[in-house]
């Protein structure tokens, strides 16, 4: 938790992925002003921007030495965490016009990460995660 954004007058916990998601709910608001976008519907606006990231995702990939048929450039730390970004901008966008709150996201990002560790520990009964490949104890 931070203690306090930049121009609060009191100093109160702040949830940091609370505070993204109002960011770019402002942002959203006040692009969609500024650009005179039309009324999209949230299945359209979600189109748009799963190829935003597409897009942003293809300039990840220029950043970490992704054609092989080239010299390879020293890694950018500070460019990859900027197309990273990039890339939240866009998913948080997407899930607040999916209604997807802050709490919501945190709580799914939760369950299927227990779910991911029990298909990885060979504990599902999903024969694509079967045990035996690999051992189940650490």
């Amino acid at each position: 938790m931070i203690t306090a954004i930049k121009g609060d007058r009191e100093e109160k916990p702040v949830d940091r992925l609370e505070h993204i998601f109002e960011l770019q709910e402002r942002f959203d608001r006040d692009l969609a002003r500024r650009r005179q976008l039309p009324d999209y519907s949230p299945a359209e606006w979600i189109q748009k921007e799963v190829l935003a990231i597409v897009a942003e995702l293809g300039e990840l990939l220029d950043e970490v030495n992704f054609k092989w048929w080239k010299n390879p450039h020293p890694l950018d730390h500070e460019a990859i965490k900027g197309e990273l970004v990039d890339i939240l901008h866009f998913l948080v966008s997407m899930c607040l016009k999916a209604g997807i709150t802050a709490e919501d996201f945190y709580q799914a990002y939760l369950a299927k990460n227990e779910v991911n560790f029990r298909r990885q520990q060979g504990l599902t009964d999903q024969k694509e995660y079967a045990a035996g490949w690999a051992d189940k104890e650490e």
